[in-house]
């Protein structure tokens, strides 16, 4: 039975893995991530409304360390800690597009960071507590990293 951690978002969707099924990880979340995993849901969910109520495909979100480091990770990956997810919403369009969505309400939904990466995906990072909050924009393909969404 699915764990739900909001109307449209379960614990399953944010700690599923082909990696860490390949490679035989746990990747059960902490006491702690399970809080983070739960505001980020709800955060999630913001975003889904945000865009239009377009179903949210979560494509990476939870990892553990084992996990993190097997995905190449960074080492101080807020994926690590239940606080960031990677995502598309191909109902609402394409990655820039929901960047472009949700970047007037980082503030409000306390988004650390908000990621265009590779034209594919939106990377999202959300701070606890909410006002501590970056707002950082970022585009990373494969000419590097750039501040603002390309």
């Amino acid at each position: 039975m699915a764990t739900q951690l909001s109307p449209h978002f379960t614990l399953q969707e944010f700690t599923t893995s082909t990696t860490a099924s390949q490679c035989g990880i746990d990747n059960t979340p902490t006491p702690e991530a399970m809080l983070n995993l739960e505001q980020l849901a709800m955060t999630m969910e913001q975003v889904r409304d945000i865009c239009g109520g377009n179903p949210i495909t979560i494509t990476s979100g939870y990892r553990c360390d084992e996990l993190n480091k097997a995905c190449g990770g960074a080492d101080n990956s807020a994926h690590k800690y239940g606080l960031a997810c990677d995502f598309i919403i191909p109902a609402y369009g394409e990655a820039i597009d929901v960047c472009l969505a949700v970047e007037p309400h980082m503030k409000t939904l306390g988004i650390d960071q908000l990621i265009h990466e590779y034209n594919d995906w939106t990377h999202l990072a959300i701070s606890v507590p909410v006002d501590a909050a970056r707002c950082e924009c970022l585009t990373i393909n494969n000419q590097g990293t750039t501040s603002g969404f390309v």
